[in-house]
């Protein structure tokens, strides 16, 4: 079918899009095995750009074989050194196409194409090229034991850390490419095989990085992309022939990840929800600190799991300061994504546009009020106003749950003791701000906020060296740094007795 276009699409973007899109199984691309495709939809506009195949239980167990014989053929023969050649031309590939990638995830995601071009795949190319060079590090120990049930032995033992095997990938719609990227290197760098299942919603950078996979000369079958609905990522999750699932998205939905991967007790590692808190004292450089808390929970359109949507302020200039960043909110540029001006972009889709509605419509009938937005932007997409709610309980729905929309709930705090509380009084903790002039009170705010990454006078502080992952409801093991490979390598000890 012939996607619906605009005059700003790219060459090879229009090109990617005017055709119906397929499943990656075993280096071919391939109808789904019922032959069903569904379209995925421009938030911008609500129309249709293209269709993509629909795979089913079916498509996933053709994947899974696909990458078991990957495995246990070329993939697990090919020296840590030509891994890492493979895995750093990927990275070298998305720098060169960085616009094609970044124009096609502001298409189907919504989100804008100057963030996703530098942020999205940007940053992508340089977490290849960093898990490039972990394929040549990965290793074990030496040790002396002392094996005190055989005294007069002599022994010699070592560690060999290992590849997990086949590995189930299940992305997020928010951070496409990013997410993918973030999933995809380290696996690939341990030397494992993987079956990756795209969000529904977002599937087409996913496909267009399939192509790369297939130019930078990878093994058939080391990557096989299955796009579509839940039943897929069930089926990816109970897989018998599958040794670990990796998945990020609601903590509602990581929780049937871990009932269904009772089946074989596969390895799970879960990025879940967040509400996370951003704590601005008195005493901050209040510029930087209303900049700052207005992109932490306007980012890509407030879709961001670390989001700082629950904003603490000290309550000698919370009026002020939360006026301050209403203000802000409210002078963003709303618009689409494929317009590089634009701050604040359309939701997803119409389910999570009907989503932060109803929070915002629950918000204001418990009684909080709106210092700014609190509406639909616009006559067609998927655009919600920056909203700022002031006057609320830490009982609210807007308060407790993960939105993952363009609002904020402010509360007053007095001192460190009464904010850390109010901080840790979640289900999660993923992420959190702090914002202050006084070193010693960052230090311990810091280490009295239960969460898994803590920025001080910044927010979205990422770096790729850095462990990413959550406490609590907010997930299982880390991304990013060298724990990235821990979670897709096993230990295996070896003991002879010489």
């Amino acid at each position: 079918m012939t996607a619906v276009l605009t005059p700003a699409l790219l060459p090879a973007v229009a090109d990617f899009v005017s055709r119906d899109r397929q499943l990656l199984i075993g280096g071919a691309w391939v109808d789904a095995a019922s032959g069903e495709k569904f379209e995925t939809v421009d938030p911008a506009t609500g129309e249709v750009i293209t269709r993509v195949a629909k795979g089913t239980a079916e498509d996933i167990d053709r994947a899974v074989a696909a990458a078991r014989a990957a495995y246990e053929g070329p993939w697990s023969r090919m020296k840590p050194n030509e891994r890492e050649r493979l895995i750093w031309k990927v990275g070298d590939i998305l720098s060169e196409r960085a616009e094609i990638f970044g124009q096609l995830e502001a298409l189907d995601n919504g989100k804008s194409v100057a963030i996703a071009t530098a942020v999205d795949v940007g940053w992508s190319a340089d977490v290849w090229r960093y898990n490039a060079g972990l394929a040549t590090k990965i290793k074990g120990s030496s040790i002396t034991p002392s094996m005190p049930f055989a005294p007069d032995g002599q022994f010699h033992a070592y560690t060999r850390r290992e590849s997990l095997g086949v590995c189930g990938q299940i992305i997020p719609w928010n951070f496409p490419i990013l997410m993918a990227t973030w999933k995809l290197a380290p696996a690939l760098a341990a030397g494992n095989t993987v079956v990756l299942k795209p969000a529904e919603q977002t599937p087409l950078s996913a496909l267009l990085l399939g192509e790369v996979f297939e130019e930078a000369g990878f093994p058939p079958g080391v990557v096989n992309i299955v796009t579509g609905f839940g039943d897929a990522g069930a089926a990816l999750s109970a897989h018998m022939d599958v040794d670990k699932v990796a998945f990020t998205g609601s903590t509602e939905v990581g929780k049937k990840i871990v009932q269904a991967a009772t089946g074989n007790l596969k390895k799970v590692t879960l990025e879940l929800g967040g509400k996370s808190p951003n704590i601005v004292y008195a005493d901050a450089d209040l510029e930087a600190a209303v900049a700052g808390s207005v992109a932490a929970w306007m980012f890509n359109h407030g879709q961001c799991c670390v989001a700082g949507t629950r904003m603490f302020v000290q309550r000698e200039i919370f009026d002020d300061f939360t006026q301050a960043v209403a203000d802000a909110a409210a002078a963003a540029k709303i618009g689409p994504g494929l317009d590089p001006t634009t701050e604040l972009g359309p939701l997803v889709s119409q389910e999570q546009f009907d989503r932060v509605n109803g929070y915002i419509q629950q918000g204001l009938a418990s009684g909080a009020r709106a210092l700014t937005g609190g509406n639909r932007w616009g006559d067609r997409g998927y655009f919600i106003e920056p909203t700022v709610f002031v006057d609320v309980e830490p009982h609210y729905s807007i308060v407790e749950e993960e939105i993952f929309g363009p609002v904020v709930a402010a509360l007053p705090f007095d001192d460190e003791e009464d904010v850390a509380r109010a901080a840790n009084n979640s289900i999660y903790g993923l992420a959190a701000g702090i914002w202050t002039k006084d070193l010693s009170k960052a230090h311990r705010t810091a280490a009295a906020v239960q969460a898994g990454s803590v920025w001080v006078n910044q927010y979205n502080g990422f770096d790729t060296a850095l462990p990413f992952g959550g406490f609590k409801q907010s997930g299982w093991g880390r991304e990013l740094g060298d724990s990235a490979i821990d979670a897709y390598t096993q230990v295996k000890s070896v003991n002879i007795a010489l």
